[in-house]
Parts: structure tokens; sequence; C-alpha cells
């Protein structure tokens, strides 16, 4: 049977459908397994052993289309579940199977603080459109499969840092998302072990305000490395501090201990990390390999099922009271083990 997965953002999210293509490629005999993403997107899925082939929605929409048709699909596993890819759905004209966004559920609880969220993590949501198939989730966690040529050599990394650090996770799309600049500073000087900051080019300026708290023990990597190489180092990483955003989703899929910290968004979407029941803590007392952070109690969070540049009550208390003093005990806690 010949399977198109589509989910055409964004980097979290389509690590975040991982499982659907590896339990889709084991479990049902003799499948074949396409994605469909947009271009920008594409090095997230295009290493993985468990798809045939990789799509991507072009700016010739039709031409994209033709293509697609040409495959002769035989079901269509929707994971995005928006406007474009209902008109993929309509253009192939084969049977489809479509994730649920729960939009109504999630206003109601941005519009009036009232959580009527399934307890169900969104991995399991996606994994409902395959039922059909009598898929099951094989409960083996996300992948993320770094190319070797990505594979960040010793010489890259500071000396200093070469017998462990900390990944910090300091971008995100919006900038409530974000721990704010001085709260990292604050982080970073409390924490005593050789830090290494992760992000894209934009957080590079942000970096390096961090960075002055202590050049020699932070290291500032936004920017110098692509996404397989930034998800390289939070493999060789001891411990990964992140916002909620896409390498929180590659540190989990790469088995790492994850500080999660939550700003305008909230785990109870469904979001947080994810490893799977196969995925036991190597420490063996039964507890939880991520930690969440937050401010409970605050009558505007969560504001937005996603986020905004700017906080929109002018206060950003959902990031401005994150307890640092409490993260470094976590930060100390997790290294001991």
């Amino acid at each position: 049977m010949k399977f198109l997965v589509i989910r055409f953002s964004s980097i979290g999210d389509i690590v975040l459908t991982t499982p659907v293509v590896r339990c889709l490629k084991k479990q049902v005999p003799d499948a074949e397994v396409h994605y469909l993403t947009k271009k920008s997107y594409a090095g997230v899925v295009e290493h993985n052993p468990y798809l045939d082939k990789v799509h991507t929605l072009n700016e010739d929409f039709e031409a994209m289309l033709n293509d697609l048709r040409a495959e002769n699909f035989d079901q269509v596993i929707d994971l995005h579940n928006n406007i474009r890819s209902l008109k993929v759905k309509r253009a192939l004209g084969v049977p489809s199977h479509s994730f649920k966004k729960l939009n109504i559920e999630k206003w109601i609880f941005t519009t009036f603080k009232v959580n009527v969220m399934p307890d169900k993590h969104i991995v399991d949501r996606y994994l409902d459109a395959t039922l059909a198939f009598e898929v099951k989730n094989d409960e083996a966690g996300l992948d993320y499969f770094i190319p070797e040529k990505d594979r960040v050599q010793e010489t890259d990394i500071p000396t200093s840092h070469l017998a462990g650090y900390i990944g910090i996770v300091i971008g995100a799309t919006y900038n409530t998302k974000k721990l704010p600049v001085e709260k990292l500073q604050e982080l970073c000087k409390m924490i005593d072990h050789p830090i290494i900051l992760l992000g894209g080019k934009e957080d590079r300026a942000i970096g390096e305000d961090v960075c002055n708290v202590d050049r020699h023990k932070i290291y500032n990597a936004c920017g110098k490395f692509n996404l397989n190489e930034s998800a390289d180092l939070v493999r060789r990483s001891k411990l990964i501090i992140s916002n909620d955003t896409g390498l929180m989703h590659i540190a989990a899929a790469l088995k790492k201990p994850i500080i999660s910290i939550w700003g305008n968004t909230v785990p109870s979407f469904g979001m947080y990390p994810y490893y799977g029941k196969r995925f036991s803590d190597k420490s063996g007392n039964g507890r939880k390999p991520f930690d969440v952070v937050e401010v409970k109690g605050l009558y505007c969070r969560p504001c937005s099922k996603i986020g905004y540049q700017k906080c929109p009550h002018g206060h950003f208390k959902c990031m401005k009271k994150i307890d640092i003093p409490k993260l470094t005990l976590l930060v100390n806690e997790r290294l001991k083990r």
C-alpha cells in the first residue's frame, strides 16, 4: 500500500509525526511511505530510513500536484489538516484520513482558560489517523536521523566543553515562548557547568549578550551550525534546557533529558517532550526524563495556542516570573543523575 503523509511545517511538528511514519512502514505489509512538506523543512525528514520519498511544496502548486498524481497513492494521511492539504487530497482523489486539530477546544482554553483538551499527547492524536490500518503505537518515541556529514567535529567545540556541557535552546518562533535575555543571564550565572547556546542566526545577538556573563563557560553556537549540526550538538549534550520549540522535540527524539520552559503556551496542549513508554529513566526511580518549568496560576495563561511576538497584556509575567534558582536546582539534580 502506498501512503502519502502530509505535514507542511514546522520543525517540531514534523518531528512529532515520525512515529506515524515508522509505524506505517513497519506494521502495514509492503507499505511504501512518502512525505509532503515545505522545501525549507525537507531536511528534517530526508534522512529518515522509514520514508521512501520526500516531496516538497512548490511555488508551482499545480506542477506539484501533477507530480503527486503520477505516484498513484492508495491513501493520504493528513497530519496538517488545512486548506492546502485539503486541496492536495481533492486533487489526488484517493481515500484520506485526517488528524483532528481540536481548534475549538484550544479556543475555549485560550479564551476562557477552561481546559477541555483531552489528556492525550499530540503523537497519539496523529496516530489516530492510522487506526483504519490497525496501526498501533510501538512506544519507541520520536525519530531524528543525523547524517554522518553533519556530525560536529571536536575541533568545532571549545576544548573546555569536550568533557560535557549543557545545551540551552534560546530561540523560538515567537517571542512569548522565549526566556528573556536577563533570565538567561541569571540562569547561566547560577549554572556551574560548561554551556552551549543553541539557536538560529536570528538568536545570535541575544546569545552574545548572554555570553558576556562568562565567555569561558558559555559558547554561543547560534547561527554557526545548520539544523542537523545543531541536533548533533544536542545529541552530545548531558542535558537540554529548552523553550517550547523544535529543538526540544529533537532532544526528546535523541532521548536526552530535558528541562522544558513554558511561557504563553502550556503542556496541556499535548506537545510536551515525548519519549514513548519503551524509554525509561536510566536512574530506575521512575522519574520522567523531562521536567516542566512554568508559572502556574496566571489569569492570562495560555493566551495563544501558538504565540505572539509581544505579550498581549504587556507584562510578560509567564516568563519574567520563572523561578531561576528553582530551575537551577533541577539542573543540578539532573546532572547528579
